[in-house]
């Protein structure tokens, strides 16, 4: 399994943060260097292929738009861990090929810390040994991350190429 990197963000993270509106003008790659600013300004440019976020409660709250979870997939990264999602962000994530995993106990993993995400099991194992669990996802979510998200996921029933 592969060992993915922590950024530990606070509760309640909207989209304005994630995608902000001074951005939202320009295409998903320039609105992804914005992704954070406010809160770790260093995010964008310092995020790593296959890091993780790991926040507080109420992560993706604010308005619906699908750019707060695709820029999260453009900067590389494979999963938010968290208490609790909003619901319009929690389905988008997926749309766009995004993991969440609910995860009660998600304040116990530390910024920067090595973790282990097993999603047969939708068990967190953190570097320390600690084992959190997450709550259930419907399979047809989890095979929608497999596929890089819902478009791929059409394209690939429809035997089409996906896009990378």
């Amino acid at each position: 399994m592969t060992t993915h990197r922590v950024w530990k963000l606070g509760a309640d993270i909207d989209t304005d943060v994630l995608a902000p509106g001074h951005a939202m003008k320009h295409g998903i790659d320039k609105i992804a260097t914005f992704c954070l600013e406010s809160v770790r300004p260093e995010f964008a440019t310092q995020v790593q292929p296959g890091d993780v976020i790991v926040a507080g409660p109420n992560f993706g709250i604010g308005s619906s738009r699908e750019q707060a979870a695709a820029v999260l997939v453009k900067l590389g990264v494979v999963a938010v861990i968290a208490p609790s999602f909003s619901g319009l962000y929690f389905r988008n994530a997926f749309n766009v090929g995004l993991l969440l995993l609910t995860c009660p106990d998600a304040d116990r993993l530390q910024e920067a810390e090595g973790i282990t995400l097993d999603t047969k099991n939708l068990t967190v194992i953190s570097s320390t040994g600690k084992r959190l669990s997450c709550e259930p996802i419907p399979a047809f979510l989890l095979d929608m991350v497999r596929s890089g998200g819902l478009m791929n996921q059409l394209r690939i029933r429809f035997g089409k190429e996906p896009v990378q």
